[in-house]
């Protein structure tokens, strides 16, 4: 795992963060790292306020924002925005998991 990358975000998934105008409420995607899920370690994706040691990542006008111990858990990912038959959401594709249960936001390293 290289902990030096950090994640990317897709213009799509800062495409829906100016939707929701997340900016203009002074606030910004946050993706972090929890222990527990079925897999070891969940994603807990939220909208909130930067904090002094986050990752902001930047993008027409939208920040998503990571805190300093799930870094290096989300090292080279790539956060987007998709929307499917069941439903829309922000999803991580997350090349350090090593498994994922099936709806996608548990994971194991």
């Amino acid at each position: 795992m290289d902990l030096n990358l950090p994640p990317k975000v897709t213009d799509r998934a800062f495409a829906r963060l100016a939707e929701i105008g997340a900016a203009a409420q002074g606030k910004a995607l946050r993706i972090a790292v929890e222990g527990g899920g079925c897999s070891g370690f969940q994603y807990e994706i939220t909208l909130d306020e930067p904090a002094a040691d986050d990752l902001v990542l930047e993008g027409e006008g939208e920040r998503v924002v990571v805190d300093s111990v799930s870094l290096p858990f989300l090292s080279n990912a790539t956060i987007d925005f998709t929307e499917e038959l069941i439903g829309a959401r922000f999803v991580i594709e997350n090349p350090n998991a090593t498994s994922s249960c099936g709806c996608g936001t548990s994971f194991s390293m």
